[in-house]
């Protein structure tokens, strides 16, 4: 059985619906951060960077969402999330990989930004371009789809949602409804709400 050790306010989420929407049994290892928002030095002795999500699989223990993805989709759901044209399949990889290669950066800058007051000159600049840039590429898939990829759920997809999130959270899609759109279609399918109520919201609550 597949035993995913799952942070608390993190990305593990993504494993955890990509699970549930496969009907697969799973064991849960849950870990709360402590009072500075960081995950338990426990972690660590799961896997070095002690970060999530982390899957054991027999002897294999794999980090990074994409890869924990992608192995759980070929070896255990018959692929049901990944296109099976050659193209599709590409262009597939190209967006899975998007996510935290390119997207995430400027995502998670802007949100630390938004969070302590914004950055000064050059700084503010870099990320402000470079988000418009991610947002106005996601955007251009988002807004004539239901998904990424067309209209079936797909990796990509449920890679997408932790970053989302956190944009969302920040106040980032205030003027992106296409986007802000796509993500409450995320959020709404079924396996993703069953992965919340099994490891709770991907954000802690807005500080008031």
């Amino acid at each position: 059985m597949l035993t995913v050790h799952h942070l608390t306010f993190s990305r593990s989420t993504r494993v955890i619906w990509l699970l549930e929407e496969l009907g697969l049994p799973y064991r849960l290892e849950r870990y709360e951060r402590d009072a500075n928002f960081r995950a338990p030095e426990r972690l660590k002795t799961i896997h070095p960077l002690g970060k999530a999500p982390v899957v054991e699989d027999g002897e294999l223990v794999i980090g990074e969402s994409a890869v924990i993805l992608q192995h759980i989709d070929r070896t255990y759901g018959g692929g049901r999330f990944t296109p099976q044209d050659a193209s599709a399949r590409l262009r597939h990889e190209e967006w899975l990989h998007y996510v935290e290669g390119t997207a995430a950066f400027p995502v998670m800058m802007a949100a630390v930004g938004a969070r302590n007051g914004g950055f000064t000159g050059g700084m503010e600049t870099f990320v402000k371009v470079t988000l418009g840039k991610s947002l106005d590429l996601i955007e251009g898939a988002v807004g004539v789809s239901r998904f990424v990829m067309g209209d079936g759920l797909t990796l990509a997809d449920i890679q997408f949602v932790y970053i989302l999130e956190m944009a969302n959270h920040a106040g980032l899609l205030a003027d992106r409804p296409a986007i802000a759109g796509y993500l409450g279609r995320l959020k709404a399918e079924p396996g993703f709400v069953r992965a919340v109520e099994i490891g709770g919201p991907m954000a802690p609550p807005k500080r008031a």
